[in-house]
């Protein structure tokens, strides 16, 4: 007796003590949550004393992930809004709006009076109403160490006819929350997902709201059927026969006490409006075939002229016990909804190169020259590496991967009509990368930023591509990046050297062990 009197009393002594630490975290966190709801009300301050419109011609924006990129429904125009940047001590929030002139080449920083707070990992939709207007929704709040979050619940409109900002207040909408998706559908936004993170736990979402554009209200729905399992981060987009396609995603789950375990979703779901019940809707999950994207999180989406879903680059992360490691990609995937299809994303090449290689063909048996064939290695892959001098001598090497040949969403052709990859010539890509910003405007691709991590490091990116979606020959470089802007980039040459040495010598890691140590941040 006197044993189990003193097992309850130890008992109710831990339980004690667990309220004690919990109550002490959960006032942590709300002290937390009050800092930064401050520091958020201080900056409010500062953009409360712009009391006119200001337009200036500038250079294009500084390094960030996480913004919003949407192209003008009526003009040549690109609208960037928001994002983050870490310069590798502190993280710095934007709520900046920059206008791309995409015919004239050239950026404009747009002050407008009572912006949105400063943000990241929001949602935007544009929509052509009243001269086009771009919806925002939520996302994140970082204090400058990284470590804490604020997750806004609030929904903006930019009327960019009157270059306006208005907050809609509404009732019944969903909770704070970054990594979500939304979609204009009709004559509502629809948004799915996200996730929630405080100091004590975090939160993973798969609930369903509709905000309708012309009552200003909200309302959840409740589709039936069995839709996705909460995550953030997914593909969303609209088919042209008016569906919703889900992809993929991340979200994680607590194994044990400070142990987490992500899950990189590679499901795929249809939800669809019941036809004749007015608000009811139904989920129904697929099984596309084709060349499918390998797991990944951190991918941006676009929606192609004919209607296909555009897939682009992200993070694959391996993780083992309490190791992560993020190998990032810079591949293109077309999603056809009514062949419920997946396609890799083939260039072509540059048409100088076509011509070049047709002039070979008729010079040389083998179809190319000698030169060419010297200078190209067709049998063997071919790689362009860039190395990036920070201002403290720092380098970084950039290893870009080079773009398969052939049509976008065709099997590799060898045939030398249409011009495909006869000799092996290679298009440049895109640097692999993720949480990279997309639009595309009248069949053109956009990509802006994003970042990638080397070890501990993490770079973000500040450049700008284009790529034809009609020809898909090759990406064009509208801004390079530049190196100056990053205040740390990567190990030295040194390093590198060192381990080379090490391998010679016999005494260095193999290749599969090269990466190990690399841990990955997974983007929202």
């Amino acid at each position: 007796m006197g044993k189990k009197g003193k097992k309850e009393k130890k008992g109710r002594g831990a339980e004690k003590t667990a309220a004690k630490m919990e109550k002490k975290v959960s006032k942590r966190s709300r002290k937390e949550e009050e800092d930064l709801e401050a520091l958020i009300a201080h900056f409010q301050a500062l953009d409360a004393r712009k009391t006119r419109i200001v337009e200036t011609p500038c250079s294009p924006p500084s390094p960030r992930l996480n913004a919003s990129l949407c192209a003008h429904p009526e003009k040549e125009e690109l609208i960037l809004f928001g994002g983050e940047y870490f310069n590798g001590q502190k993280t710095f929030l934007y709520n900046e709006l920059y206008i791309y002139n995409i015919r004239k080449d050239a950026w404009t920083k747009v002050e407008i009076p009572n912006p949105p707070p400063r943000r990241c990992a929001h949602q935007a939709v544009m929509v052509s109403q009243g001269g086009g207007q771009l919806w925002i929704f939520g996302g994140e709040f970082a204090s400058p160490d990284g470590e804490h979050f604020y997750h806004y619940r609030d929904l903006w409109v930019l009327h960019l006819a009157t270059r306006t900002w208005e907050q809609v207040r509404s009732p019944g909408g969903p909770s704070g929350r970054s990594g979500h998706r939304m979609v204009a559908w009709k004559r509502q936004l629809i948004l799915f997902g996200g996730f929630h993170e405080s100091t004590r736990d975090y939160i993973y979402y798969n609930d369903l709201y509709a905000f309708n554009l012309d009552t200003f209200t909200w309302s959840r729905l409740s589709p039936s059927g069995t839709g996705p399992t909460p995550r953030s981060g997914c593909q969303m987009t609209v088919t042209a026969q008016g569906s919703i396609v889900i992809y993929g995603g991340y979200s994680k789950q607590r194994v044990r006490k400070d142990v987490d375990r992500g899950t990189q979703h590679s499901d795929m779901f249809l939800l669809k409006a019941e036809e004749g019940r007015e608000g009811r809707w139904a989920w129904t999950r697929v099984n596309p075939s084709g060349a499918k994207p390998t797991p990944r999180s951190g991918f941006s989406v676009a929606v192609a002229p004919n209607h296909q879903t555009l897939l682009f680059g992200g993070v694959c992360d391996d993780e083992e016990d309490e190791s992560l490691e993020g190998h990032f990609l810079s591949d293109l995937h077309f999603y056809d909804p009514v062949r419920n299809r997946w396609f890799a994303g083939q260039l072509k090449g540059p048409k100088v190169e076509k011509r070049r290689r047709r002039r070979g063909k008729k010079g040389e048996p083998g179809g190319a020259s000698k030169q060419e064939l010297k200078g190209t290695g067709a049998q063997e892959p071919l790689q362009v590496v860039r190395e990036l001098v920070a201002e403290d001598g720092t380098v970084v090497t950039i290893q870009q991967g080079l773009a398969a040949l052939g049509p976008a969403g065709q099997p590799e052709s060898h045939d030398s009509d249409d011009g495909t990859n006869e000799a092996g010539v290679p298009a440049v890509e895109p640097s692999p990368r993720s949480s990279a910003m997309l639009a595309v405007k009248h069949g053109r691709l956009y990509l802006y930023g994003g970042m990638f991590e080397a070890g501990d490091r993490q770079v973000t990116l500040s450049d700008l591509y284009c790529l034809d979606l009609h020809k898909m020959e090759e990406w064009t470089v509208l801004v390079e990046m530049d190196p100056e802007s990053q205040e740390w980039l990567e190990e030295t040459d040194s390093e590198e050297d060192s381990d080379e040495v090490k391998g010679a010598e016999g005494g260095g890691e193999s290749e599969e062990d090269e990466d190990s140590g690399e841990e990955a941040r997974v983007p929202t």
